[in-house]
């Protein structure tokens, strides 16, 4: 973390605050706070803006788990977050990405063609899409096309939205 860590547990000195820490160990739960939330709690109001949004997310999209995780794994992988990918990287497996589809989301650079033994349509899109969001900010437009042949409006902010979180995230903390 480029960030240093507020202590754990936080200490809060209003009970704004002290609320908002309970909004995000309530997310977290079982588990304890993470550096992301140690980090951002420098900010309360942003930290409790982003759990808001990583929770949405994470829990409250149409997208099923597959393309969600691929999108946060490419993302992870352009940016060199290796802790990202490592969190992530088994739940895209969970969410049914194969582990040989992961060798290719892990490459440096993604083949030049869908390899179809291994992603289907729509996972190419979303990688296609992750991929020219975080390297270049600006899609061009046959990727963009390639999103839209796939998915709607609502899916499309939905994969927007998933990608640029974990791309501003990357920025900031490594």
């Amino acid at each position: 973390m480029k960030i240093p860590y507020v202590p754990n547990p936080p200490e809060t000195t209003t009970p704004e605050d002290a609320a908002i820490v309970a909004r995000i160990q309530a997310r977290r739960a079982p588990r304890p706070l993470i550096p992301l939330d140690l980090a951002l709690l420098h900010a309360p109001p942003v930290a409790d803006g982003w759990n808001s949004l990583l929770g949405a997310i994470r829990t409250k999209t149409s997208l099923p788990d597959d393309l969600r995780e691929l999108a946060i794994c490419r993302v992870a992988v352009c940016n060199k977050a290796w802790f990202e990918w490592a969190q992530h990287g088994p739940l895209a497996v969970e969410g049914g990405v194969s582990v040989a589809s992961l060798d290719i989301v892990k490459a440096e650079l993604l083949p030049e063609t869908r390899p179809e033994a291994l992603l289907n349509e729509k996972q190419w899109a979303v990688l296609k899409y992750a991929d020219e969001m975080t390297r270049n900010v600006q899609v061009n437009d046959d990727v963009f096309k390639l999103v839209r042949a796939h998915f709607d409006d609502r899916e499309t902010v939905e994969i927007t939205a998933t990608a640029s979180i974990l791309r501003i995230y990357t920025v900031v903390m490594f």
